[in-house]
């Protein structure tokens, strides 16, 4: 059974609140649950109290267990100390302007060194280049 800390939404219609649960992996967002390790209200100020609240205890036994956090939770964990923070990467590339991209993709093409411009350069074929193809032209061995 794969075991996952995730957030579980309650409260009504435009007023969310969270609560944090160890659930199968399997079982629905919003679904049966193993136990409840904490709570979220994201509509309370950064700094009241009560905005998250952990059962620190609870949540280090089950991450030694094999428990694993979902990515949103990874984070609620890693402020409070409990994990080690996980790495964020950049901003996407279809996120960035045109001409930064392109210039990127030239970057990247320029540092790969393609297959066949080794072999070209010393005359050889290129691999899978040149030459009869099997079963054109030439005449196949006998098996």
């Amino acid at each position: 059974m794969s075991l996952k800390i995730r957030l579980a939404r309650a409260g009504t219609k435009k007023r969310p609140f969270y609560r944090i649960v160890l659930a199968d992996s399997r079982s629905p967002r919003d679904g049966k649950f193993i136990e409840r390790l904490g709570s979220y209200d994201p509509m309370l100020p950064q700094e009241h109290k009560d905005r998250l609240v952990l059962h620190a205890e609870r949540i280090k036994h089950w991450l030694g267990v094999g428990a694993l956090p979902t990515d949103r939770v990874g984070r609620f964990l890693a402020n409070a100390g409990m994990i080690k923070a996980a790495e964020r990467s950049a901003q996407p590339e279809q996120a960035m302007p045109r001409e930064e991209r392109k210039k990127i993709q030239a970057e990247r093409i320029a540092r790969k060194k393609p297959v066949g411009a080794a072999a070209a350069a010393k005359g050889a074929p290129a691999p899978g280049k040149g030459g009869a193809a099997p079963g054109k032209g030439a005449a196949a061995p006998a098996a």
